[in-house]
């Protein structure tokens, strides 16, 4: 199932946030979240925005992820490819699983396609899990965006009123 997050679930999801870093770092990807991202401060700004939420089974959180509604600064420009949605979009973000619940990404994306008809996600190029889970779920690669620091980024998008994803 997926909630909003409470604030007094923050521990919690810092802990599957640094389970997501140490997955990562041990598959090839230690410079994606590095050992500090994303930081406390940041996930209580997303509480506050109501954009943090988690993946439960039972009382126990597995996963924590974002969506953010409106435009999304790094998603402004794109090399080798274009969005083919130029409407309304959520994206999502930070999407972390603690390595025991059973399809968190597939629950988040439910989650997310039932209140936005396009979404757009992006990740690193060595994040091989992500790349297959993301493709898995329809989304089609349309470029590179870079992130905030300058890294690049393979952006996705999922528009589902067109039907076409690829």
């Amino acid at each position: 199932m997926v909630r909003p997050a409470k604030p007094d679930e923050l521990g919690r999801i810092l802990e599957i946030y640094a389970a997501a870093r140490q997955y990562m770092a041990e598959n090839g990807n230690p410079a994606q979240w590095g050992s500090s991202y994303p930081r406390r401060e940041l996930l209580e700004e997303d509480l506050r925005r109501g954009q943090l939420y988690v993946v439960t089974e039972g009382d126990k959180i597995h996963g924590a992820f974002v969506l953010a509604t409106g435009e999304e600064p790094t998603y402004a420009e794109m090399e080798n490819g274009a969005w083919e949605h130029d409407g309304p979009y959520g994206t999502i973000h930070r999407v972390a699983g603690d390595g025991t619940g059973k399809g968190v990404f597939a629950q988040c994306v439910a989650y997310c396609r039932g209140r936005m008809e396009c979404l757009r996600i992006d990740t690193h190029e060595r994040n091989g899990t992500m790349r297959h889970l993301i493709e898995k779920h329809g989304f089609a690669r349309r470029g590179v965006i870079h992130v905030e620091d300058g890294s690049p980024r393979i952006a996705y998008e999922f528009d589902g009123a067109s039907g076409e994803n690829g």
